[in-house]
């Protein structure tokens, strides 16, 4: 594969700022206007395309970039960027009424008809051949236009399909996998309920069955549906590289989405990108936020692109509630704090008609004199004045969240000892509380080098494989401080579960002897956890309060060389361990077998993470209150709802603004402030790109 090519040739020392333009659902006497408007909001970057393939190919083989050829000649003109989109994510109704082969099957082999969007079949020899043959001729005619700027292929890939055709080509995937039926009987563990294979023909797509599929097999189908879909993706990146090999290439992740591993597809882009909805009804939504961008900045490694969010309200939920004044901002800003270089929107003008047409846009229903559209102006205007203060600049992280989509896969499976613990919402949790202590957190793959960080945090692995097991030990034994969580290191990566229900290793690392029983806690049903009364277990030790809820889940522990720092009090489990702590060679490891109370986990975390050397940005700060650092710019962020007043350490000036305070800046309800400082008085002591990202991070533009 050749070089990538970074996000920075796009940026080109600027926040790009835009969103979804869809030209074609309105008649060409508004798109000056839309024009106009952009200019007056400050866009710099649109996307085009995404949904057009019926306008482009209206009947099959011919072609209509006449209205497109005009488009992009407006927004080139007007010194707008494009970022070019195959329209490939929503086939037109001839190709699915021609060829039903290209329609996905659901997994008791019904038809998902045409009539909305992303309904194809990443298995489809006729669906691949009409999406290559469209991409070509549209690479062909625009390669080079002087007012592109990205490539962007698809659209949020998602569809599983469980056809013939899949089936088929499953089959392939599996000889690749594992070689021969020996092998994969063996992976698979056939010899329960009489399913061994005999013939490679036999081997289906794990459809609806009569009670549990084999664990295994639908492990491997969604391997199999996450690279079949890549496959899509990879075939018209070529394409495209191709045509134009200097303008990136891109497409829109869904990062919490389980359905495509984000590690592997986003080591094939040359820019990562991601599509973000919080919703502005819940409180915890800047948490959320944040979650979403450490991840796909450590996917990308380095700056990235926030391709869609919305400007009030979206319409998928069952109550659907705007956005409060200032949030928009605020959520904005956040994003580029965590290392965002394009801040956009779905999409530029509200729809009139069709699915969409509640969801908001930046130029709304209510037209340009709108509140919303106000807030539009305004951003695009501070993002115009911060860009060459932060773009291509890094966001320094000392601590690192494992994430794995094997593992979230594994977890997802039927048949495991409690459906209410969840890959994700563990992984919430965790990210939120180190959020809240003001630790930096990047994400991580179980086998990266996970030298450069202070913490290490494993929330919730069900699957590790043996090369993670010994890059954790490793890790440990090089001076690492790792926090683990509950019901990690079960199984192998084939899903069987280890001898001893968790791996030797791990046990050994974490100084437990056996694990003799799993004891997980129904809905609403609590434990109660006291921290030990040693010398060196105190609460002031540990960090834990005295006394604190948990939930979820509980274990029976019998431990072999690690120190109890909390116990459950009461129950069935009375006086077992609940918090571990274990110094193995240079390294400690923490082991946490209930989920702590919110605050609990917080100050578990937070002084882990300070005994490993990390430090907040700033610490005290007021509750809700949100401080990341990106380059030489410190931001402050206002999440709690209620305006805030944040000492300062030394004077500052809001770059924002360019007002000058001194010992302490109020910031208003959902304000934000960018503040110059100086020399960084982080005491984090790690490089501040992760060394699992797939791509070297983007320097400074000159």
């Amino acid at each position: 594969m050749p070089g990538r090519l970074r996000l920075a040739d796009a940026v080109r020392g600027r926040v790009l700022y835009g969103g979804d333009y869809n030209p074609e659902q309105w008649p060409e006497e508004t798109w000056p206007e839309d024009i106009r408007l952009m200019r007056e909001a400050g866009v710099t970057l649109v996307t085009v395309g995404v949904f057009s393939w019926a306008r482009i190919e209206p009947d099959p083989g011919a072609r209509d970039f006449g209205w497109l050829d005009t488009v992009l000649g407006l927004l080139g003109d007007a010194g707008i960027g494009v970022c070019l989109a195959t329209p490939t994510a929503s086939p037109p109704p001839w190709l699915g009424a021609r060829h039903p082969g290209t329609l996905p099957r659901d997994p008791a082999g019904a038809v998902v008809w045409y009539g909305s969007r992303n309904h194809f079949c990443a298995s489809s020899s006729v669906y691949r051949e009409r999406a290559a043959a469209l991409t070509e001729d549209l690479a062909a005619r625009y390669a080079g236009h002087p007012a592109l700027r990205l490539w962007h292929v698809g659209n949020e890939y998602a569809t599983p399909c469980w056809c013939d055709a899949t089936a088929r080509h499953f089959r392939r995937w599996l000889r690749r996998r594992h070689g021969t039926l020996d092998a994969l009987n063996e992976a698979w563990g056939t010899a329960f309920w009489s399913q061994a294979y005999g013939s490679w023909d036999e081997l289906i797509p794990p459809r609806r069955a009569q009670y549990l599929v084999n664990p295994a097999h639908a492990l491997d189908f969604r391997r199999f549906t996450s690279d079949a879909l890549l496959e899509c993706f990879t075939a018209e990146r070529d394409i495209l590289r191709g045509h134009d090999p200097h303008t990136p290439v891109t497409t829109n992740f869904m990062p919490f989405f389980a359905g495509v591993d984000g590690w592997a597809w986003a080591a094939e882009e040359d820019v990562v990108s991601a599509d973000i909805y919080p919703d502005p009804a819940d409180p915890h939504g800047g948490a959320e936020n944040a979650l979403v961008q450490d991840l796909t900045r450590s996917q990308a490694g380095g700056p990235w692109v926030l391709m869609e969010q919305a400007a009030g309200a979206v319409n998928w939920r069952p109550v659907n509630r705007p956005k409060p004044r200032g949030l928009m901002r605020l959520w904005s800003l956040q994003a580029v704090a965590r290392g965002a270089d394009a801040v956009c929107f779905f999409q530029w003008r509200q729809s009139r008609q069709g699915s969409e047409k509640f969801h908001s846009a930046m130029l709304p229903h209510a037209g340009e004199h709108s509140r919303t559209f106000r807030q539009v102006r305004e951003l695009g205007a501070e993002l115009t004045s911060l860009g060459g203060e932060v773009a291509g600049r890094p966001v320094p992280a000392g601590a690192a969240l494992l994430h794995d989509w094997d593992a979230w896969w594994s977890a997802r499976g039927e048949g495991r000892p409690s459906a209410l613990v969840t890959h994700d919402g563990l992984l919430r949790a965790w990210h939120r509380a180190l959020w809240e202590a003001g630790i930096t957190t990047d994400f991580a793959r179980p086998t990266a080098d996970l030298g450069r960080y202070g913490l290490v945090a494993v929330p919730h692995l069900h699957l590790l494989t043996d090369e993670s097991l010994r890059n954790l030990t490793d890790y440990v034994r090089g001076g690492g401080t790792l926090v683990c969580g509950f019901f990690t290191g079960v199984t192998d990566g084939d899903d069987r579960v280890r001898p001893g229900g968790v791996d030797a290793r791990l046990r050994e690392l974490l100084g437990i002897a056996t694990v003799h029983e799993w004891w997980p806690l129904a809905e609403g049903e609590t434990v109660t956890v006291t921290t030990t009364t040693s010398s060196s277990t105190t609460p002031a030790a540990s960090g834990l309060p005295g006394t604190f809820t948990g939930t979820l889940w509980s274990e029976d522990l019998e431990l072999a060389g690690a120190e109890p720092v909390a116990v459950l009090k009461g129950g069935e489990l009375d006086g077992g361990p609940a918090v571990t702590r274990h110094r193995h060679d240079a390294g400690t490891a923490w082991y946490v077998s209930v989920l702590p109370e919110p605050p609990a986990l917080r100050a578990l975390l937070a002084h882990a993470a300070d005994a490993a050397g990390l430090r907040p940005e700033l610490p005290g700060l007021p509750a809700g209150v949100e401080a990341v650092r990106r380059g030489d710019l410190l931001f402050l962020l206002n999440h709690s709802g209620a305006p805030a007043v944040v000492p300062l350490p030394a004077p500052a000036t809001d770059v924002l603004t360019g007002r000058d305070h001194g010992t302490a800046i109020r910031l208003d309800r959902h304000g934000a402030a960018a503040l110059r400082t100086g020399a960084r008085r982080n005491g984090a002591p790690h490089a501040p790109h992760a060394p699992h990202a797939p791509h070297a991070p983007e320097s400074p533009p000159a």
